[in-house]
């Protein structure tokens, strides 16, 4: 294949195999309330209306626990169908079933922002140094010049959209219901709840083990 053609290419797996990230940009922690307490079982709490997004995300954030050795209890489990906003179970119900899980941690996942963002692509060009035409070998003819020119011709900058979510996870203490750790994060370009999802729960629950927040049993 000619060697122009690779970079492109290239390029352009990197473009769709990076396409979807998650950022944490900030997170708070309750030191004083788990300096000698690591969360070794969670019941997981996606807050949303829409019943299929909240089954896979926590299914996902599920899979990644227990593959980490943690007990994971997922809501729609315990209460299928009637964890929405207007059909969710009263308080009493709610801590019930939370404390017949055993669990002794409570994660909810909140969608808090949905924009699109706007940022410029850099585009390339190659250094332009001293002018010495008969210093190269391509100068020599037309279309040893013509062939090389294609290759240090400006390229210019774009300007492209990305569509950002921003999510908001807390831990709660299971019996206290005292907030123990937060974190906002972003996700960028997910091209489905899928892809959204597999991103999100790797980057929170290595976090979470990363503070200390969960034992790290496997």
């Amino acid at each position: 294949m000619n060697k122009k053609f690779i970079v492109p290419i290239l390029a352009l797996v990197l473009v769709y195999a990076c396409g979807t990230t998650t950022d944490i940009t900030a997170s708070w922690a309750n030191k004083e309330a788990f300096a000698t307490k690591q969360y070794k079982s969670v019941f997981i709490a996606a807050i949303t209306g829409n019943v299929p997004n909240k089954t896979i995300i926590e299914n996902e954030l599920g899979f990644q626990m227990t593959q980490r050795g943690i007990t994971a209890t997922k809501s729609h489990d315990v209460f299928p169908g009637t964890f929405t906003k207007d059909n969710k179970p009263s308080k009493e119900v709610l801590l019930d079933g939370i404390k017949a899980s055993k669990s002794e941690a409570i994660l909810t996942v909140t969608l808090r922002h949905e924009e699109d963002e706007t940022r410029y692509v850099q585009g390339s060009t190659n250094a332009y140094g001293l002018y010495n035409p008969m210093g190269y070998g391509y100068y020599g003819n037309f279309y040893g010049y013509y062939n090389y020119a294609y290759g240090f011709g400006y390229d210019p900058g774009y300007y492209t959209t990305d569509k950002v979510y921003y999510i908001e996870t807390n831990i709660y203490d299971a019996q206290s219901q005292e907030l123990i750790w937060s974190a906002q994060s972003k996700t960028y370009n997910p091209n489905n709840i899928e892809d959204f999802t597999k991103g999100y729960t790797d980057a929170i629950v290595g976090r979470l083990q990363k503070d200390g927040i969960l034992a790290k049993l496997k």
